[in-house]
């Protein structure tokens, strides 16, 4: 059960109390519903339901059969109990049950939720703190539209959720066609906690002596909630911007692994740079355009001296959340993509593995004495730079066949990061694949193309038991 939230108060200046209706005969409210006979007879069933189903959906077997329709049915009594409580999700909901008992009345076939998934609009319900019942088988904002995104956190849930996943996306649905999709959601409840856990403990074995500000993040959930807000705003607006050369929703498409880890990495740090950006606009205000940490910029809220010049409160936030965005790209990628996932074309980790070592070829971040430092003031161009690299790669590659686009983009990424001493693309593909078709191309991309270096390699074995501590974690773990 997720919680949808509004822009955050840097993003827009707009504070409000999570929305609740009351049910008095009954005693239970949106606000304290996950507690409730009605949702845990849901979860339940929902998750009883699971282990009859097969990986399509249906439910193949007929002994089954009758204890799927009990489920079913106790299912859509539950959502018919707890629809008051949810309003803005009445049409939702009312679809949902038909879905479930047209899907039992045929058998038990393969689902179709595509009624109930159409009427599901929880981007046109953006009030902080409003709660949303789903069943599945300001300046800045005005910056940096971006309709589709709704920022989540995460009630409770079957599970199907106590995983690594932090995001909820309705083209995961059983549907009979495939719609126009007009939101995509992301938990930054879990994002940000598992976020602390990882830095926390990746920084102590390191050595790494956090920024004042970037320590905070440690120690606050919701101040680090609202920087990935921030940070997947931009983002997730970023699939759709910039001179691409390719669908940029490159699931539609099978190719090298290492050109999605392009592609993801070009978003972070599509953040990362906006944040530089809207940082030096902010500090130039107040007269303070070092290339430094906020740390050295006066803490929101303290006093200033007369006629000192000073930002609102929104842009005083709005300076917070965009430099903590920045240590949140750079951490989040280097302890954590890096080194979460198995080694079989794991993109993310391709991508993590690429910022830390173009930062550290650059000599802005050291690895010295089994300790991790950065040189902070110059950091921002490095990486400002390594954006500019993949940006200047997709320009170039609008004029280029695809093929020639992935070798570039293998050139751009073995460039930094060693490929594996047996990979064919390093030796160079023989004619009889580059003349090919592109499969042939993709089938010789090694699962490991790019191994882990060394540090990672040590540092994956001490993290390994917190990396796996944080499936499932939630905002309150």
């Amino acid at each position: 059960m997720p919680i949808s939230h509004a822009p955050h108060p840097a993003i827009e200046a707009v504070v409000a109390e999570p929305e609740v209706v009351e049910d008095a005969r009954q005693g239970l409210s949106a606000a304290n519903v996950e507690t409730s006979r009605a949702w845990l007879r849901l979860k339940d069933a929902a998750t009883a339901l699971q282990r009859l189903q097969s990986q399509d959906g249906s439910v193949p077997e007929t002994d089954d059969h009758t204890e799927a329709r009990a489920l079913v049915e106790a299912i859509v009594e539950s959502i018919r109990e707890l629809a008051p409580l949810f309003p803005h999700d009445a049409e939702y909901l009312a679809a949902s049950m038909h879905d479930f008992a047209r899907w039992a009345d045929g058998g038990f076939a393969v689902p179709d939720f595509l009624d109930s998934l159409l009427a599901f609009q929880p981007q046109q319900h953006r009030v902080d703190g409003i709660r949303h019942l789903v069943v599945f088988i300001s300046d800045l904002e005005l910056q940096y539209t971006n309709k589709l995104f709704v920022s989540l956190r995460l009630v409770d849930f079957t599970p199907g959720y106590d995983t690594n996943s932090a995001v909820l996306f309705p083209e995961t649905v059983a549907m009979r066609e495939v719609p126009t999709f007009t939101w995509g959601a992301i938990f930054q409840d879990r994002e940000a906690a598992r976020y602390r856990r990882v830095v926390r403990a990746a920084t102590a074995i390191t050595k790494l002596d956090l920024p004042d500000w970037a320590a905070q993040m440690l120690d606050d959930q919701e101040l680090t909630e609202k920087t990935f807000v921030m940070w997947d705003l931009i983002h997730d607006r970023t699939h759709m911007r910039g001179d691409l050369p390719f669908d940029p929703f490159m699931i539609k498409q099978r190719m090298p692994y290492f050109l999605y880890s392009l592609e993801e990495l070009r978003c972070d740090l599509t953040a990362f740079r906006e944040c530089v950006a809207i940082t030096a606009q902010l500090r130039a205000r107040i007269g303070d355009d070092a290339p430094r940490p906020v740390d050295v910029v006066r803490p929101v809220g303290e006093p200033v001296e007369p006629h000192q010049p000073v930002l609102s409160g929104v842009e005083a936030e709005t300076l917070e959340q965009a430099v903590l965005v920045q240590y949140a790209v750079i951490f989040d990628r280097i302890f954590r993509f890096a080194i979460t996932g198995s080694r079989v074309r794991n993109y993310d980790a391709v991508g993590g593995q690429l910022l830390f070592a173009w930062l550290h070829q650059r000599g802005v971040l050291h690895w010295t004495d089994t300790s991790l430092a950065f040189d902070w003031p110059n950091v921002p161009a490095a990486v400002v730079e390594l954006s500019d690299a993949i940006d200047a790669l997709y320009w170039q590659s609008i004029d280029r066949p695809k093929m020639a686009h992935w070798l570039a983009a293998y050139e751009l990424v073995r460039s930094t990061l060693t490929p594996h001493p047996a990979s064919a693309w390093a030796r160079g593909l023989p004619d009889d694949i580059l003349a090919g078709p592109p499969k042939g191309y993709t089938d010789a991309v090694l699962d490991d193309e790019f191994p882990l270096s060394m540090f990672f390699e040590a540092l994956e074995k001490k993290m390994r038991p917190v990396i796996e501590s944080t499936t499932g974690i939630r905002g309150t773990d």
